[in-house]
């Protein structure tokens, strides 16, 4: 019998190669899908989502290329990351908050391309 639904959170990133609209699009969209993808979610799923971006992506909103494929009805929201000395350069952050009945531990965390590496310990 499945338990009743939790707010939880899902963590997720990926990292362009240039700052063009058409690359932070193409990989915000690719890291959404993923998201939703792994976790078997709907939008209607979708509580709110929280995107970063470090200072280096400055060509578009994250989460306009979400609109992009939904999210219509979804509450996002965008903001800086600090400027850490060694941090992932060109690196879009998501913070997805959902209803669902998955537990804590069965949820799919979606780290690709050059943020692999802030994640490794998490299946892929």
């Amino acid at each position: 019998m499945p338990g009743s639904p939790a707010v939880r959170a899902l963590r997720g990133a990926t990292t362009v190669e240039t700052d063009t609209v058409e690359q932070v699009t193409e990989r915000v969209q690719e890291l959404m899908a993923e998201v939703m993808a792994r976790n078997d979610l709907l939008e209607e799923d979708i509580i709110s989502v929280i995107f970063t971006a470090t200072g280096d992506i400055t060509s578009m909103f994250p989460a306009t290329a979400a609109r992009g494929i939904g999210f219509g009805s979804v509450p996002l929201l965008c903001a800086s990351e600090i400027p850490v000395p060694g941090a992932t350069p060109l690196c879009i952050r998501v913070l997805v908050h959902l209803s669902t009945t998955l537990t804590r531990e069965e949820l799919r965390h979606v780290y690709l391309h050059g943020a692999q590496v802030l994640r490794d310990d998490l299946p892929v």
